[in-house]
């Protein structure tokens, strides 16, 4: 049966990166048997630029009716002045939460060729492979109330809200638990606990869904000693899960470690692992239109697709094959040229990953 993919190219970089993801699935539907069809549609900036909206109704309808959802980047300065309820931002914050997309994947791998483009000394980041599980639906960016208020002494004060329910805490602990133990089985969980008593409560059951997993490894640490201990030794980490704000920090901070956020897929899943698929850099707008942008973040993201919502990991399995090859022939965008190797633009690194998933 052909499954459908929404293509989302949204703003900035986005429209360049998605063009090169696009190859690489149409190469997979010509040459390897892979039964999709590909429908794209205006989100972000984009949308509200055509239709006034950053989620046109047409878009959210076709993202429901499809397998999976692959987005570039929205965003960008010059929807920066529109009020934030309809910003560029509230279309992806939309998807997410109109699909239930409530667990966030973002994998930090440093590929071995890339060991000098990290900001860190190759010897402490070599090897790195972590997994941060971020909950995506919940948490201060949803909580209410919200807003922008008059207080009792006639000051303006902005306030927002960290909630979060039992369910929620258990459905993301579960995804944690569940993707430690097809790894290293140790995970780690992020909170404030000794500040905010909802992560004190996301601490305590924590606690409880592990002893459905006696095979997995539970740590916890604060948040702010997280940070500090991702740079100072990354790789006593193996999967860390953490509410929606602390994931939002702390996996761009992990993906500095690998040498540049453009070589990083993300995967937003629900319940029936259906997603949305996206690099985890944005929509770089100082660079968009240059051909410079790094397009092997949306390529891995359309291989974690093929993962996780279209079963077809031996096709992803390709697919991250090929841009394993890309690096060792030592083809560069300006991102990752630090290391040395050739400096290629956005389209000749999507023609080298589709060369290489020809060659096999």
């Amino acid at each position: 049966m052909t499954q459908m993919i929404a293509m989302l190219a949204g703003d900035g970089i986005g429209p360049e990166i998605m063009t090169e993801a696009e190859k690489v699935l149409n190469t997979l539907k010509s040459d390897f048997g892979l039964d999709v069809e590909l429908e794209h549609a205006l989100v972000g900036g984009a949308a509200i630029d055509a239709t006034g909206g950053p989620l046109p109704a047409e878009t959210l309808e076709l993202a429901k009716k499809s397998d999976a959802v692959l987005l570039g980047a929205v965003g960008g300065p010059k929807w920066e002045p529109l009020d934030i309820s309809i910003r560029p931002e509230k279309g992806l914050l939309g998807l997410r939460s109109e699909l239930n997309l409530f667990a966030n994947l973002r994998p930090a791998i440093l590929y071995p060729e890339l060991a000098n483009a990290s900001t860190l000394k190759p010897e402490v980041v070599a090897g790195l492979d972590i997994l941060i599980v971020r909950e995506l639906t919940g948490g201060i960016y949803f909580g209410q109330p919200r807003g922008i208020r008059t207080n009792e002494n006639g000051e303006q004060e902005g306030f927002n809200t960290l909630v979060y329910a039992e369910s929620e805490i258990e459905r993301i602990a579960r995804i944690g638990f569940e993707s430690a133990q097809k790894r290293d089985k140790r995970l780690c969980s992020v909170d404030k606990a000794n500040v905010l008593e909802a992560t004190e409560f996301w601490r305590n059951v924590i606690d409880r869904v592990a002893k459905d997993y006696p095979d997995v490894e539970v740590t916890h640490m604060y948040v702010d000693n997280a940070a500090m201990q991702l740079v100072r030794y990354p790789k006593q980490f193996d999967v860390m899960v953490t509410t929606n704000m602390f994931g939002d920090i702390l996996s761009d901070l992990a993906s500095q470690l690998t040498g540049s956020i453009g070589m990083l897929p993300s995967a937003s899943l629900d319940e029936n692992n259906k997603g949305m698929y996206e690099p985890s850099h944005g929509s770089a707008p100082d660079i968009a239109g240059q051909g410079i942008a790094n397009p092997l973040a949306t390529i891995l993201s359309a291989a974690m697709m093929l993962r996780y919502s279209l079963n077809r990991a031996d096709l992803a399995d390709k697919v991250e094959a090929a841009v394993s090859k890309v690096l060792q022939d030592g083809l560069r965008t300006k991102d990752i040229a630090g290391d040395g190797g050739t400096e290629v633009t956005t389209v000749e690194m999507g023609d080298a990953v589709v060369k290489a998933l020809l060659a096999g």
